[in-house]
């Protein structure tokens, strides 16, 4: 029916070009019902007036004429019903308003066949996702072929030149429909920014936005190199069936000849996976360092649903040397992680089992230092609810860890050829709440170690290393966590302040130097961490020993919003052996003190400040502030932080860098970003960018410049990126990097 007819022109609104999602957010677009209304469906009618001349068959309505068949309502100034022929014709006002949403209005509308077939004159539809699109001239045909005449479609809604025009619109001289086909085929489509034509081909189709995937030619990509020199991207998207499908991505380039990429994609009935294969026979090997021709890489992800409870998942990449990636602009980074796990989880119960390969991709990571780990396993239990008054868990892990050579690239941090670790803990803990509002929650724990290792550095002779051992401890922990919180109205607003003091006592850790340090390897003492019953971050260290840990929570709510949070506290080493090493904070009779502090008057200002200094403030080890301000046309970051080294934590030097980036409205949806980190220690700019960009309803813009140095590279990555997105069509980008 041409009621459902006319909604073949809202097909227009996503896909007229084949391109990759919006970078913006994109309001939902409602997809047109297009289900004749149930058979013996009657008209709803009314009007002001009705004349019918019985010679004729001809009846004519007039003033608010009001059509209801099934969920369409047509509304027009008059409609005339032609009984022998079964047409029907409204004028001037018309509106017909779908079941979805949409509005369609023209001068004209005629519709026969019950509704099947129709045109219009001179059409307008409003869709649900803030798209117009108009036509001179519409016809629906056969009830499932829609043609329009001089057609145009814009999604802005705010956005206008000068002279009232859209800020863009695509526009065609005839644009034809195929609803059996879902395909949509364009004679001489032509896109027009501020009015002024960019782009235009004789004639166009692809696949109306009802279908998610089609075969056919993607987007073309251009990139740029000193390894290939210039490649052009040309993808194409074969989908033979609903389960899988395979993208072909190969590249030309000036350099190295031709570069094959293609990836094919799986899903199942109980999960889905994809492999991805790269490679290519290099033309010119001066161009790059690597040691063959012959350079690639496979990359394989898949997850898969095993049961109620257990699900699979992988994640792998194998490369020919450790340059391909990052020569030919593939996401690579210094490291690169492969990784296959299954992992359990019912009632309150949890087990994870995984394998984990690292590979070096970067010239200051050395192949022989990365680890393989398999197995690595954890779990953990809740045995019963309301034992003594608490909850009774388990949760243990065990891993077997290889890797070349016994070195660390962290200088005071234990790593031998070879480490095996099982370990378990079981875990009481309770909570009570006294009718002061004191909460008290004490816990107690027993953890049970043993290590097998291979080769781990021995600190008491230089160079030297420990055979193969077998350790094995048990650490039992109990404490106790008081907090006292204190709620005040005033004036200004409302206050929470809240004492905590914590106790906690354990054995002293033993054995320490006969084990590799695998997973506790980084510890950042701060305000976040000083209340954790054990602070480091992995188990192969043990806080222990007879702690106290004191401090406070304080924060002020304002009546009009807004918010001031600030804390502050310390820790005590009461008696036992501390295991923390210098440089942490922790490693004396008393700690470092920590503290935080947060501003915020309004959602336009914040303002943060955390320190980690000597009690007697005598030096700062850690600090670090942030500042975010938005304001008018003006949104600015700042932050700035102050490291001192920690050798035995995985932090060999001392760092302290500044950073910033600022967004600033020019005029007329136009802005200016830009930002910069500076490496203060090392005086060197290691991060900068500069860009500009348009951005409204409609589209998006964007041309930036940007330069980076990681810090274990010697060359700077500079590239210039371009993109522009229009909303419901989409976008492209291309970026150069030299």
């Amino acid at each position: 029916m041409a009621l459902r007819g006319l909604t073949g022109l809202g097909l227009l609104v996503l896909g007229l070009f084949a391109t990759p999602a919006m970078a913006f957010k994109e309001k939902e677009f409602v997809q047109p019902v297009l289900e004749d209304p149930a058979k013996g469906t009657q008209a709803d009618f009314s009007a002001t007036q009705i004349a019918y001349d019985p010679e004729t068959g001809l009846a004519v309505a007039s003033g608010d004429v009001r059509i209801g068949y099934g969920p369409y309502v047509l509304n027009a100034s008059r409609v005339t019903f032609n009984e022998a022929t079964g047409e029907f014709e409204a004028n001037g006002r018309v509106e017909l308003r779908e079941p979805n949403g949409n509005i369609l209005e023209a001068e004209t509308l005629a519709l026969r066949d019950k509704f099947r077939e129709g045109f219009a004159v001179h059409l307008r539809a409003l869709l649900t996702n803030d798209v117009v699109i108009k036509a001179e001239y519409a016809e629906r045909q056969e009830g499932n072929i829609t043609i329009f005449e001089n057609a145009s479609y814009t999604a802005c809604k705010n956005c206008e030149t000068k002279s009232g025009a859209p800020l863009w619109e695509l526009a065609t001289d005839q644009t034809t429909h195929d609803q059996a086909e879902k395909m949509l085929y364009h004679v001489k489509p032509r896109l027009k920014i501020a009015g002024k034509t960019v782009f235009g081909l004789p004639s166009f189709s692809h696949p109306d936005p009802s279908v998610k995937r089609k075969t056919g030619w993607l987007r073309p990509d251009v990139k740029r190199s000193n390894a290939f020199g210039v490649g052009v991207v040309t993808p194409y998207f074969w989908a033979p069936d609903p389960s899988y499908d395979v993208t072909l991505r190969p590249m030309i380039t000036t350099k190295q000849g031709l570069l094959l990429d293609a990836e094919w994609r799986q899903r199942l009935a109980n999960g889905q996976y994809s492999v991805r294969g790269m490679g290519l026979y290099e033309l010119d090997d001066d161009a790059t360092e690597a040691d063959s021709r012959w350079r690639g890489a496979i990359e394989a992800k898949g997850e898969f649903e095993l049961s109620e409870h257990w699900t699979a998942e992988f994640d792998g990449t194998l490369v020919s040397d450790r340059d391909f990636l990052d020569d030919y602009d593939f996401e690579g980074g210094s490291v690169l992680k492969s990784e296959a796990q299954v992992t359990g989880l019912w009632d309150r119960n949890y087990v994870n089992a995984k394998a984990l390969h690292y590979r070096s991709l970067s010239d200051g990571v050395l192949q022989e230092r990365l680890p393989t780990a398999l197995p690595y396993v954890s779990g953990e239990h809740y045995l019963a609810n309301n034992l003594l008054g608490g909850d009774l868990s388990v949760n243990w892990s065990s891993y077997v860890i290889s890797r070349d050579v016994s070195y660390s690239p962290f200088s005071e941090v234990q790593h031998g050829t070879s480490q095996m670790r099982a370990h378990a803990e079981m875990r009481w803990k309770s909570q009570y709440i006294s009718d002061a509002g004191m909460v008290m929650t004490p816990f107690a724990r027993m953890r049970a170690d043993i290590y097998s290792t291979d080769n781990v550095p021995d600190p008491t002779v230089i160079g030297g290393v420990r055979s193969s051992e077998t350790t094995s401890r048990f650490l039992p922990a109990a404490g106790f966590d008081l907090r006292y919180p204190w709620i005040s109205s005033h004036g200004f607003g409302q206050s929470i302040i809240s004492p905590v003091i914590q106790v906690i006592a354990a054995t002293d850790e033993t054995d320490a130097e006969k084990i590799g340090n695998e997973d506790a390897i980084t510890l950042n003492f701060d305000h976040s961490s000083l209340f954790l019953e054990d602070r480091f971050t992995g188990y192969d260290r043990f806080e222990g020993g007879t702690r106290a840990n004191v401090g406070f929570t304080a924060t002020l709510l304002g009546w009009e919003g807004g918010f001031l949070r600030a804390s502050a506290g310390e820790s005590f080493h009461l008696a036992g052996k501390n295991s923390f090493a210098a440089g942490s904070g922790l490693d004396g009779s008393k700690s470092d003190l920590v503290g935080s502090l947060t501003y915020s008057p309004s959602e336009a200002l914040t303002l943060s400040y955390e320190i980690r200094a000597e009690e007697d403030l005598s030096a700062i080890n850690r600090q670090s502030a942030f500042l975010s301000l938005t304001f008018d046309r003006f949104a600015t970051n700042i932050g700035y932080l102050n490291i001192a080294a920690e050798p035995a934590y995985g932090r060999n030097r001392d760092e302290e860098w500044f950073d910033a980036d600022a967004r600033v409205g020019l005029s007329e949806g136009w802005f200016l970003f830009g930002g910069l980190r500076y490496d203060i220690e090392n005086s060197n700019l290691d991060k900068r960018s500069v860009g500009v960009e348009f951005d409204c309803d409609c589209m998006n813009f964007k041309l930036a410049y940007s330069a980076e140095r990681a810090a274990d590279e010697v060359e700077t990555d500079h590239r210039i990126t371009a993109s522009i997105d229009l909303a419901t069509l989409g976008g492209t980008k291309a970026a150069i990097g030299f």
